[in-house]
């Protein structure tokens, strides 16, 4: 599983990178005036369905479901549930996206209300969501066949697909906008043809990885009946901390103007330690515990839960602290250049700060919602999500108007810690989870590892000149940082990193399913 999650990790790394690099020419390109708000609209449709099928509700409801075929029956009956999965998915994916093109104006009413009295930048969104709506069909489908791979215990196909998105958008910016209307249309082609790519690495891997895939007939067999069924509420339940970004837009278009896109760099600097360590942790958890728990091992589902726990809040903790203390020389040093001024960087700070302080609840959200969804419950991460939503709704509102863009940031963080609170409660009052003697050691040690790292960085901060962050001042804060944090970590023996290190280079064969070839 480990093992799984590195290599995940590695990959999502290189895609936030990319991404990270992709973000900061969009920054200095558009900065945050009209075009930039209406793109980052526009974006989010499409994006909004790519978080719930590639790392939620599909996950939740066919990696179990195919892991299990998989190793009881073979890899000839679970290409077969693939084959179905992919008609009918390509069934209702091809209706979904005619129906957005068609009624794409009265889906932004709903998901930008604040551009309604802006006709230009109304009219913009609605011409950018039409381009790159076609991309969720791709990326959904692309979704099925990740599955598939993580499945087979073959993940890194599937994680360097996103990579091919930061590389598109990457190509489309500096090639393809000088013969367009605008930088934004330039972009949503390449969001566009990135989903054609990403769909193509991944039947690929598939291929190489022995499975002879053909196109069949539409059919609902009873299997493909039950995957629905628990995908449905799972769309919520496992996508809630997307639908929390998506309420976040929404109010953020009945903000100032630019705030739409001071939220988007915030929330793209702070879904870059979320993406590489909770997203790979969560992946390759749940085929893992699903298999444990088909196999009977109850023990062996409840310490993996534990040792994901421990590396995701190791790793996740320093990320928060750091960006949260530090996160107006954060957005200097990464933005503030062309169009994007000092002033953006403050604000957009500000914002990041509020997200972060969320970000190792975000992180517990993508360990705990395995140990629903390996047992088949999607309804009670869905009730749970649900309330967050209310819950993230609301403080928006009571936010807004005082805090400005600082109000979606943290309306997010509190929602998602009532979330991963509720999802903990209820794995440990059924049974299904427990702190182990190795997990009660160490996670105090790494709280207070964190608690040096905060004071440290704190001081620091206070002794730099004021102004704008150079890159020496903002590397000082991250030697800073890691010596104050690692050091006391490792002393503590919060974390052992030769440990992970010998689990990591622990080579072990997958197991050749039952019929396999």
């Amino acid at each position: 599983m480990i093992r799984g999650a590195f290599t995940v990790g590695a990959w999502t790394m290189a895609s936030r990178v990319l991404g990270f690099a992709r973000d900061i020419l969009i920054a200095a390109v558009l900065g945050t005036g009209p075009v930039a708000d209406a793109f980052f609209v526009a974006l989010r449709l499409p994006n909004l369905f790519r978080r719930l099928f590639g790392e939620g509700a599909f996950n939740a409801a066919f990696v179990p479901a195919i892991s299990t075929i998989l190793h009881r029956e073979g890899l000839a009956a679970a290409t077969g549930f693939a084959e179905e999965a992919t008609a009918v998915m390509a069934f209702w994916l091809g209706g979904l996206t005619i129906f957005g093109e068609i009624f794409m104006p009265w889906l932004l009413y709903v998901l930008a209300p604040g551009f309604a009295g802006h006709g230009g930048k109304f009219a913009m969104a609605v011409a950018l969501s039409r381009v790159m709506f076609p991309y969720l069909f791709f990326i959904c489908l692309t979704a099925l066949f990740s599955g598939v791979l993580n499945a087979m215990g073959r993940f890194a196909a599937a994680a360097a697909a996103p990579v091919l998105f930061n590389l598109f958008m990457i190509a489309a910016m500096l090639w393809l906008a000088p013969y367009t209307r605008n930088p934004g249309f330039a972009l949503a082609w390449g969001v566009t043809g990135s989903g054609i790519a990403q769909l193509g690495l991944v039947l690929w891997a598939i291929r190489r990885a022995g499975m002879r895939f053909t196109w069949p007939r539409l059919r609902f067999s009873p299997r493909i009946r039950l995957m629905f069924r628990r995908m449905a509420p799972a769309l919520v339940g496992a996508g809630v901390t997307q639908l929390n970004v998506s309420i976040d837009i929404i109010i953020g278009t009945l903000l100032p103007a630019g705030s739409v896109s001071i939220l988007y760099y915030a929330d793209r600097v702070n879904q870059l330690p979320l993406g590489v360590i909770a997203t790979a942790a969560g992946t390759a958890l749940l085929p893992a515990i699903t298999r444990h728990i088909a196999l009977g091992e109850e023990a062996a589902a409840n310490t993996a839960l534990n040792r994901a726990l421990e590396s995701v809040l190791m790793l996740t903790l320093p990320a928060a602290i750091g960006l949260s203390v530090a996160a107006r020389a954060v957005m200097d040093v990464a933005f503030v250049r062309g169009a994007f001024t000092p002033h953006n960087a403050v604000l957009a700070g500000h914002s990041l700060a509020a997200f972060a302080l969320g970000l190792p609840m975000f992180a517990l959200i993508k360990i705990f919602t395995p140990g629903f969804y390996a047992r088949g419950d999607t309804v009670t991460p869905l009730k749970i999500g649900m309330a967050a939503v209310a819950l993230n709704l609301g403080l928006n509102l009571l936010f807004m108007h005082p805090l400005k863009a600082v109000g979606p940031a943290l309306a997010t963080s509190l929602s998602s810690t009532f979330n991963a609170a509720l999802l903990w409660g209820l794995l440990r009052r059924r049974g299904h989870f427990s702190f182990d003697a190795l997990c009660r050691r160490r996670v105090p040690r790494i709280l207070l590892a964190g608690i040096l790292m905060a004071a440290a960085l704190e001081v620091t901060q206070r002794l730099l000149p004021p102004g704008v962050t150079t890159i020496p001042e903002f590397l000082v804060l991250v030697l800073v940082g890691a010596a104050f944090y690692f050091g006391p970590g490792a002393a503590l023996r919060a974390f052992e990193p030769g440990e992970v290190l010998r689990l990591l280079r622990r080579r072990k064969p997958a197991p050749r399913p039952p019929g396999g070839h």
